[in-house]
């Protein structure tokens, strides 16, 4: 029976980033990812997804993200990244590895996957939320007879040419999933508030300083002398071209579905032909539920270690596994105090 000092349960940019420190120390390690090649959850993404941050901005620790030809790497420009990036540094990962269940042992953890079973001495579970998407409930919504799909499921606009659609929540991805739909369809946007648009030279690398900032009590203003959010929205090329069709405009919520589409605080009604929801995601914690440990939908943590069991850190899931882990620029951060935390222990 193999014991690893360390098991990495999800292979995106928490799992690749805690790898990255392990292999530094020299931990034998382990990475085990359920998808059958790189890219973690991006590559479920739509096809025309932009990061709202340029190249310098969207990498990992100890390999800058190669220039290309815009200042806004494309979905398919950050998978070849994380490829290489295993590459680079030669990284142990397992691929079509989806661990199902985790039991505490003696002397550490027994991991029971579709390939087998594995024992580690230290446990991270880096795998992310984009597997546990969040669709919220409205009253009357199973009558509504169109297509309804979450934004995990969009891939590109072919479907919708010339239908109704409605387009729900308000960040980063319904603007741009709207952006692209609304050239072939009739739109409409809903968002619980009036969407928070930066301005055109404002863009995620300033979100995240201003995030920083504001997380070690500073200003968190921008150099424009803004207040900023990782909630607002990045003005990239398609946002701003849809601007420009005069698309960005919003609704508050509806108070129903009805058999045929939506039906208004008013009383109104709207029939819509399709539902995207663009709502978000929450923690994929399912393969941790044999351990007792999920309160609503969270493990609580020290930073990102487990607090009531040993030798477990949770990695990515956001703020509450560490400032700003959920995000690219970020995650490096909590990997490094990650792995710092678990050779102390396995080296004591």
């Amino acid at each position: 029976m193999k014991i690893y000092e360390t098991l990495v349960i999800g292979g995106g940019q928490a799992g690749l980033s805690v790898a990255y420190f392990l292999r530094r120390y020299k931990i034998e390690y382990l990475v085990l990812d359920d998808q059958d090649q790189a890219g973690g959850s991006w590559t479920n993404t739509w096809d025309s997804l932009k990061l709202f941050s340029p190249t310098q901005f969207s990498s990992l620790s100890g390999w800058g993200m190669p220039e290309g030809e815009t200042e806004y790497p494309s979905k398919i420009s950050f998978i070849e990244y994380l490829k290489q990036y295993e590459k680079r540094y030669d990284l142990n990962i397992k691929r079509s590895t989806k661990v199902t269940t985790v039991h505490k042992t003696a002397f550490g953890y027994k991991l029971e996957t579709n390939t087998g079973t594995y024992y580690c001495k230290t446990l991270v579970s880096a795998t992310g939320t984009a597997q546990n998407p969040f669709i919220p409930t409205y009253p009357k919504q199973a009558l509504f007879l169109g297509t309804m799909i979450h934004s995990s499921q969009y891939k590109n606009a072919d479907s919708y040419n010339n239908k109704s659609v409605l387009i729900i929540g308000g960040g980063n991805s319904g603007a741009q999933v709207l952006a692209e739909v609304s050239k072939v369809a009739k739109t409409q946007w809903v968002t619980i508030t009036e969407p928070n648009f930066l301005p055109d030279d404002i863009d995620g690398r300033y979100l995240f300083n201003d995030a920083t900032d504001k997380f070690y009590g500073k200003t968190g203003n921008t150099n424009a002398g803004l207040k900023t959010s990782l909630s607002d929205i990045v003005m990239v090329q398609s946002v701003k071209e849809a601007r420009g069709r005069g698309v960005l405009t919003s609704k508050r919520p509806f108070s129903s579905f009805y058999d045929n589409g939506v039906v208004w605080d008013n009383g109104d009604k709207t029939a819509f032909d399709a539902v995207i929801w663009c709502t978000g995601f929450k923690a994929n914690l399912k393969h941790l539920e044999s351990l007792d440990i999920i309160e609503n939908n969270k493990i609580e943590t020290s930073y990102t270690k487990c607090k009531k069991l040993p030798n477990l850190w949770l990695v990515g899931y956001g703020s509450w596994t560490g400032f700003a882990s959920a995000t690219i620029y970020g995650v490096g951060k909590t990997a490094r105090h990650t792995v710092n935390n678990i050779v102390s222990i396995l080296r004591s």
